[in-house]
């Protein structure tokens, strides 16, 4: 008998494929790596991190090296999620994501902290020099 997380085979698979089917890759159970685009790679990360039954998941970057289509399905999963109501950390430069999924927005410069609030507050009010530039750099 196999035990994953103390979980019977049978049990542990139908997690998998729940999770799989989560993040809209359960046609691709039987895919290996090398078979799946990047967007789809990191979308089974996401889906490993669900089989596990987190009260928080954290992001960092999740999209940075993918092109805006494979990007855009990620940020498709990461919205539904947010929609469902999961507790995410998500560090990102998709702005326009940022305002559409998040409750509060923490700006950060060189490491520190620079401005905190609603999406509306930081990216229609920014108050530091440093998020008014960085803003103008992504229109």
């Amino acid at each position: 008998m196999t035990v994953v997380h103390k979980r019977s085979k049978e049990e542990a698979r139908e997690i998998a494929f729940r999770s799989l089917a989560q993040v809209g890759l359960l046609d691709k159970k039987s895919a290996y790596p090398d078979q799946l685009s990047g967007g789809q790679q990191q979308r089974v990360a996401i889906a490993r991190s669900l089989a596990l039954s987190p009260k928080v998941m954290l992001f960092d970057e999740v999209t940075s090296a993918l092109d805006p289509e494979l990007k855009g399905e990620v940020l498709h999963v990461i919205g539904q999620l947010a929609r469902d109501g999961m507790t995410m950390l998500l560090v990102t430069h998709e702005m326009q994501f940022a305002r559409s999924v998040a409750s509060e927005i923490v700006f950060m410069h060189q490491g520190r902290i620079s401005q905190t609030g609603s999406p509306r507050e930081i990216l229609d009010s920014p108050e530091s020099p440093a998020l008014r530039q960085f803003l103008a750099a992504q229109l």
